[in-house]
């Protein structure tokens, strides 16, 4: 199996658009910065997402510092913060470290009504 870091996307201002808002796939973005030590805590529990909804999902991080302009858009004040997006429209935010099975709950569902 490859390493879990591998497995997420990283989105930036340049790639943004055709990977999560034109995406075929439901999408969870990961707002995020190294020095954040939340988002530290946080970082396993995206890499398994990654893995464990590959082919369904994508699921990938924007780092607020190289991207200020998209963590502006999206009203981004805290970090970690989680946004989950379907058919290029946000669906769900979470903020804060929350635990893997609610991503997984929300991703499934989105996973479910896509099929």
């Amino acid at each position: 199996m490859t390493t879990a870091n591998a497995r997420y996307a990283t989105f930036s201002e340049v790639n943004f658009s055709r990977d999560v808002l034109n995406s075929v796939q439901p999408v969870l973005v990961d707002f995020w910065a190294p020095w954040c030590g939340p988002c530290r805590v946080l970082a396993p529990t995206i890499a398994e997402l990654a893995i464990e909804f590959d082919g369904q999902a994508t699921v990938g991080k924007v780092n607020v510092d190289d991207n200020p302009q998209l963590a502006a858009q999206y009203g981004i004040r805290s970090i970690p913060t989680v946004l989950l997006f379907n058919k290029g429209q946000v669906v769900d935010q979470t903020v804060g470290v929350v635990p893997k099975q609610v991503f997984a709950e929300k991703l499934r569902a989105l996973v479910s009504a896509a099929v």
